[in-house]
This record gives C-alpha cells, structure tokens and sequence, in this order.
C-alpha cells in the first residue's frame, strides 16, 4: 500500500496518515483547499482527531488562512 503522503505532494503540515486520507477523501491536497472547509466539517472527516485538527488549524494561521465560516441554514 502506497502512502499518501509519498504519492501526492502537499502543504499539509506532518499529519498521521488516516488524517490525510481523509483529507484526500474529501478533495484536499492543499491548505488552502482545507480553508474552505469549517470546523464542523472537517471534525466529521472520519481519520480527522484533534491532533490532526489542530495541526491544520496551525498551519492554516501561519499562512494567513483560517477554517470557513460555518453556514447556518
């Protein structure tokens, strides 16, 4: 089994590989791709644990970036 961190290049900062599978799953291969998405949904990414959460909400704060508004319908 091929790794996803070994087969797609990305900005994601060091992440366990559930984590970037499912952020694979879902159409992220870059931070900014993980900035369109809320807290709500990444949280109901199944591999995405708080680690994983705040990693990426670290890394999204260095660039400049932060998670997309919740919508509430």
């Amino acid at each position: 089994m091929i790794k996803v961190s070994e087969s797609l290049p990305s900005d994601f900062p060091k992440l366990s590989q559930p984590a970037l599978r499912a952020l694979h799953a879902a159409g992220c291969t870059r931070l900014e791709q993980v900035a369109a998405l809320s807290e709500a949904q990444l949280k109901q990414l199944h591999g995405i644990g708080p680690n994983a959460f705040e990693a990426l909400r670290q890394a999204l704060a260095e660039k400049g970036l932060a998670f997309a508004e919740s919508k509430d319908v």
